[in-house]
């Protein structure tokens, strides 16, 4: 297996924490009458195996591939459950995503539950997960992404010139061609947020329910948004973690993920700082800024161990998601800043998967990444608006920029999208509470600020001053663990923007 290919594989999913069609009008509504109730019954083994030892029922609900044909071709989703504790205190079901596009969220509830989320909240609400549209157990698709494949994260490459943004617009071309090669069944252009959005309400028909609440986080903010615009009278208690800014991914959010870092990355500095004595990274957090840039420098000019430059800027923005990584951040960083080749081998080695085999086993998650993301909006196709893209950021966001402007496949994507993206509704109920920490790498504090504006009153904003992507249980700030179980089990949205102070 080719070595770089090897180690950016086990990098991929940390990093994705997303033939024309004709122009047609879309119901937004599902027919409830033909969507049969969902029977429960035994999940698929590696489900079971996830969740242990919370138990999940599974079922099966068929939905149009097509909603501008939908007598046509049917797909099936698979989705979970995990019943309310207390039928005596249950108000309703709480759907749940854990982002990407591409994350499957069939055990996401006996994750959250593995990270105490909160009884009262278990008590009230059947919690139902889902693979949707195209993802693991969902009629899943794949492009057919190698072990070795030079595609190894949505995220395109650092580029370190002019001539990097040419030579990643020849991959991104041969991806968006390798994709329609391998769409023998027609099906990558319907993976859509609107279409998700449309699933999730047949999904809500078939749960024999009239409204839904929904808890989505990263990318599923998006798909939630979507949701609450296309749906409001169906839409419950709408809490949407971590947002991404709109209801769709496009060229400017992806660029905002250099912001992210730009803004994240002090606090691991800190951390790194204050233990300069056990990985030598520098005593202060400008010094500890300045450790990264060198090895960056170095390893474009001479890869270490398969690392180049822009494998260690990917693995550093996927390890500032979580500060429980910065342990792992600082000794790699640590190895490669003392050159030895061995010692990043061996430490590499620990965090391989295993898997192996000629299909990358994150070939459906990236697939479906990039067909929810090419197909919601149109991105440009000249590659010297990435050039200039890349100069530009280079110099805003020294750190991540010149990889989160570079070109993409959707560039060269063989679909048009078949409808515009879905526009935020403001004209629904109050029922939209936005999470965001105040910094996190791939979803940075504006995009809550900006869906905010969007939903304008119908929504209410949760800032809390801490680092990494996840606030309501995964993050660990009892003002905002507090605030969204009050509105979850009592409906008590708060009267303005809050602030949630450091614990």
């Amino acid at each position: 297996m080719n070595r770089q290919g090897s180690v950016a594989q086990s990098l991929a999913l940390l990093a994705v924490l997303g033939l024309g069609a004709s122009l047609t009008t879309v119901p937004a509504a599902a027919e409830e009458a033909k969507t049969p109730r969902a029977n429960w019954g035994r999940c698929p083994d590696d489900v079971v195996a996830e969740a242990t030892p919370t138990v999940l029922q599974c079922a099966t609900v068929s939905v149009p591939l097509d909603y501008a044909r939908p007598e046509g071709e049917q797909i099936d989703l698979t989705v979970s459950r995990l019943a309310a504790t207390d039928p005596d205190k249950r108000r309703g079901v709480l759907m749940l995503n854990p982002g990407g596009p591409g994350g499957s969220g069939l055990a996401l509830s006996a994750l959250l539950v593995a990270q105490g989320l909160p009884s009262s909240v278990t008590d009230r609400y059947d919690l139902i997960g889902m693979d949707t549209r195209g993802i693991g157990h969902s009629t899943p698709v794949g492009c057919g992404f190698t072990t070795d494949s030079p595609y190894y994260s949505n995220i395109p490459p650092y580029a370190v010139d002019d001539a990097a943004v040419t030579a990643q617009a020849k991959v991104a071309e041969q991806v968006a061609q390798q994709c329609a090669d391998n769409d023998d069944d027609g099906r990558l252009r319907h993976l859509t947020t609107a279409n998700t959005a449309r699933d999730l309400d047949r999904i809500r028909a078939a749960l024999g329910v009239e409204k839904t609440s929904y808890l989505g986080y990263s990318y599923g903010t998006a798909l939630g948004a979507a949701y609450a615009s296309m749906f409001p009278e169906r839409s419950d208690r709408i809490v949407l973690d971590s947002n991404i800014g709109d209801t769709h991914l496009d060229r400017d959010g992806m660029r905002r993920y250099a912001l992210g870092m730009e803004q994240t990355l002090p606090d691991f500095a800190k951390w790194a700082a204050d233990r300069h004595d056990s990985y030598g990274l520098g005593r202060t957090p400008r010094q500890v800024r300045a450790s990264y840039l060198t090895i960056a420098g170095r390893l474009d000019k001479a890869p270490v161990a398969g690392i180049d430059g822009g494998l260690f800027r990917l693995l550093t923005f996927g390890h500032l998601f979580k500060q429980t990584q910065y342990p792992t951040l600082a000794q790699t960083w640590q190895t490669l800043l003392e050159g030895d080749a061995a010692a990043v081998r061996s430490l590499r080695a620990d965090q391989q998967d295993g898997t192996d085999g000629p299909v990358s086993p994150t070939d459906n998650a990236l697939t479906v990444f990039l067909a929810a993301t090419c197909n919601d909006v149109e991105w440009p196709e000249d590659v010297d608006t990435y050039r200039r893209g890349v100069a530009e950021d280079r110099e805003r966001y020294p750190l991540y920029g010149a990889a989160t402007a570079n070109i993409t496949p959707c560039a060269f994507w063989p679909y048009a999208p078949a409808e515009p993206p879905v526009e935020v509704d403001t004209e629904g109920p109050r029922n939209v509470l936005l999470l965001q920490n105040r910094r996190d790498a791939s979803t940075p504090h504006v995009g809550g600020k900006m869906l905010r504006e969007k939903f304008g009153d119908r929504a209410r904003l949760v800032s809390v001053d801490d680092s990494g992507h996840g606030v309501y249980v995964l993050g660990k700030n009892s003002c905002a663990l507090n605030t969204t179980t009050r509105y979850l089990v009592e409906g008590e949205m708060p009267a303005k923007d809050t602030f949630c102070r450091a614990d």
